[in-house]
């Protein structure tokens, strides 16, 4: 990019599942030599989540997608591996096919045990994990403005990554139960607005002073200036079960935020809606993902989705082509054809209960299908 310029660099954070290979189970207890190994092949890039049965796993910061292709195909497999030496698996999925979460415990970390004690009840159902792509914004004020309109693409993004319509043996109905679930916390859910950078840390200020929390770290939205970086940070997606879906939909973001600040520097801006309208189609592609429509607040009707994502990679066609990643964003359709993996989940055990298997040996079943997806590629 041009000197001055934002770099629009990226950088993906992913959350796994860790898994006992012989009962499929979640593995609750995480051994500690388990982590110490991890942490010897991966130094920072590795760390542990809020629950012991989950890992997460951040990219460097990349100056492109494919640079951020081959962190990710690193990062999973050498944690595929490693987890293989142990007995366990790693699951690239927003919920577990069955496991409760009774049985979880925090990580014994402070953060976490201070997590616990203040969220109580709600917290120990946070058996759930997600994807955020961090995209490089220098300029606070431009985080800002960037924030409150990207957010009226955040539902779009949030039905390509679907991957938790089951929880505790059950299928919900939604093809992204890990909404419903996340939602249960404090500040969460799309951002408030804000007209400037100072009256957003004015309105952080105030929590902070208050007591109400330490920093803006606890701001769970779908979108947020990350605290640690100069970045927007995208919280909404589930995690992708395919690295390649990942790829995909970090690319579409990125690309979204460039287009949005190529109409700035036309002095020209995307049209900012109340997150009541915008919460409707977060609903809509939580409950539905790509199987039904969004929203077209401009025409003011349900629109199908596949025209809706045709429509978005045209708007992002240029920034693609700069930022080198057209052929994933390109493939973002490719999703809609063979479907996300929450879909996968519901076939493979719809198939297994045809043939005959019963409720648990299905569900074992989907989740040996997540196994052989999360390391599929890499």
């Amino acid at each position: 990019m041009t000197s001055g310029f934002p770099s629009f660099r990226l950088g993906i954070e992913e959350e796994y599942l860790l898994v006992d290979r012989a009962t499929r189970d979640l593995a609750h207890d995480r051994p500690d030599a388990f982590m110490a190994a991890l942490e010897a092949r991966l130094g920072e890039q590795v760390k542990p989540e809020f629950l012991t049965s989950q890992i997460e796993l951040v990219t460097k910061a990349c100056d492109g997608i494919a640079e951020a292709r081959a962190e990710l195909r690193r990062l999973r497999r050498t944690a595929a591996d490693v987890a293989a030496e142990f007995g366990l698996a790693i699951v690239a999925a927003a919920t577990h096919p069955f496991a409760g979460y009774e049985a979880t415990t925090p990580t014994d970390k402070e953060r976490y045990k201070i997590l616990a004690r203040d969220l109580q009840g709600v917290g120990r159902r946070l058996l759930i994990c997600g994807m955020h792509v961090h995209c490089a914004l220098d300029d606070d004020e431009l985080r800002i403005d960037l924030m409150s309109q990207v957010a009226y693409f955040l539902p779009h993004i949030l039905a390509l990554s679907t991957s938790s319509p089951f929880w505790r043996g059950e299928d919900t109905g939604l093809k992204s139960y890990r909404i419903a679930v996340f939602d249960g916390l404090p500040r969460t859910g799309i951002p408030e607005q804000f007209d400037s950078w100072g009256e957003y840390q004015r309105h952080v200020d105030m929590l902070v002073k208050t007591g109400l929390i330490e920093d803006a770290s606890k701001l769970w939205w779908d979108v947020r200036p990350a605290v640690r970086f100069p970045t927007l940070e995208m919280r909404i997606t589930d995690v992708p079960t395919l690295m390649e879906d990942t790829l995909t939909i970090a690319a579409l973001y990125t690309c979204i935020l460039r287009m949005l600040w190529r109409l700035k520097r036309a002095n020209q801006r995307w049209r900012r809606y109340a997150a009541m309208l915008i919460g409707e189609n977060r609903w809509r592609a939580q409950r539905y993902g790509i199987d039904e429509g969004l929203v077209d607040f401009g025409r003011g009707e349900i629109v199908p989705y596949a025209h809706l994502l045709g429509e978005l990679i045209e708007l992002v066609r240029e920034d693609a082509a700069v930022l080198g990643c057209a052929a994933e964003v390109a493939r973002a359709p490719e999703i809609l054809a063979r479907g996300t993996s929450a879909h996968r989940q519901r076939k493979i055990y719809a198939d297994a209960r045809a043939a005959g298997a019963g409720k648990r040996e299905a569900l074992t079943t989907v989740v040996d299908a997540l196994i052989a997806e999360t390391v599929k590629g890499v």
